[in-house]
């Protein structure tokens, strides 16, 4: 399984529009519109590497408002989450 966080820009405004849209797609497993540098961060999952980046080339940078993305690939097994 591959995993990244994405670092979006939105155009101003767009924000609510490209949240609405990630948060229905199957690779998507976290999205939050956050304040500062970037407009939202969304944590994906793919079977593959492969998969991975086509989604982010030809999904998440495809979508209508998105200005530019930042991908950071995350090292498999080396997370922690806490709740």
């Amino acid at each position: 399984m591959a995993s990244a966080i994405v670092l979006i820009n939105t155009d101003a405004g767009g924000e609510d529009e490209v949240f609405e849209r990630l948060k229905s797609m199957n690779e998507v497993t976290e999205v939050h519109v956050v304040y500062g540098v970037y407009d939202i961060v969304v944590k994906i999952e793919a079977d593959s590497m492969d998969k991975l980046k086509d989604f982010v080339t030809n999904t998440i940078r495809k979508l209508p408002k998105v200005r530019s993305t930042l991908t950071m690939i995350i090292v498999e097994g080396k997370s922690l989450v806490k709740k």
